[in-house]
C-alpha cells in the first residue's frame, strides 16, 4: 500500500531550484556550444531529438514511481535480486524522484528543446534567407511541441501500464552503475 506522506522539505525545494537553474544553464551552454560548433543542420536535429527523447524519458519515470506498488520488489528484495532493493527506494522516495524527472529534468529538456529550437531556424535562415522567418520559426516550435506532448503522452501510457517493470528497469541500471563505480545510489 502506498504512503500518501510527502518526504518534500523546504531544503529539498530549495536544492531542486537551485539544481534546476544549474542543470538548466549546463544543458544550454552545451547544446548550444554543440550546434554552434559543429554547425550541421542534420545534427542540431538529431540532437534536439535526443533532449525531447530525455525528457519524455524522464517523464516515463517519474509517472512509473509514482503509480509502481513496492511489494513485489520486497519480495525481490529478500531473494537480493539486483535492482530491487533500488526500486524500494526510488517507491519510498516517489514524491521526490518524480518531482526531480518530471519537473527537473523534464521541464529542463522542454525549455532547452525550445532554445535550440531557435538555434535551429537560426542555422536554417543562414542557409536560406529566402525562407519566412516567422512562418520557420512558427513549424519549428509547433513541431517541438507535438513531438514533446505527444510523446510524452505515450510516455505516460507506458508508465501507467508498465510502472513496475520501468522501475525495475531504473533499479537495474543504478545497480550496475553501483556494481562498476562502488557509489551506492541508495541508502542502506
Amino acid at each position: 500500500m502506498k504512503s500518501n506522506k510527502s518526504t518534500v522539505s523546504g531544503k529539498f525545494v530549495l536544492f531542486v531550484g537551485l539544481i534546476s537553474f544549474v542543470l538548466a544553464a549546463v544543458f544550454f551552454l552545451l547544446s548550444q556550444f554543440l550546434s554552434e560548433t559543429i554547425n550541421n543542420l542534420t545534427f542540431s536535429f538529431v540532437l534536439l531529438i535526443l533532449i525531447i527523447l530525455f525528457g519524455i524519458t524522464a517523464d516515463i519515470i517519474g509517472t512509473s514511481v509514482a503509480a509502481a506498488d513496492v511489494a513485489p520488489f520486497h519480495a525481490m528484495a529478500a531473494k537480493k535480486v539486483a535492482g530491487a532493493r533500488e526500486g524500494v527506494f526510488l517507491i519510498r522516495n516517489a514524491d521526490r524522484v518524480a518531482n526531480i524527472a518530471n519537473d527537473v529534468i523534464g521541464d529542463i529538456a522542454g525549455t532547452v528543446s525550445g532554445a535550440l529550437g531557435i538555434a535551429l531556424v537560426l542555422q536554417i535562415m543562414s542557409l536560406r534567407e529566402d525562407l519566412n522567418r516567422f512562418i520557420l520559426n512558427m513549424l519549428i516550435t509547433a513541431l517541438i511541441a507535438a513531438f514533446t506532448v505527444g510523446g510524452k503522452a505515450y510516455g505516460k501510457k507506458i508508465a501507467l501500464s508498465n510502472s513496475n517493470k520501468v522501475i525495475f528497469g531504473v533499479g537495474r541500471i543504478m545497480a550496475a552503475f553501483s556494481s562498476i563505480t562502488g557509489i551506492s545510489l541508495v541508502k542502506k
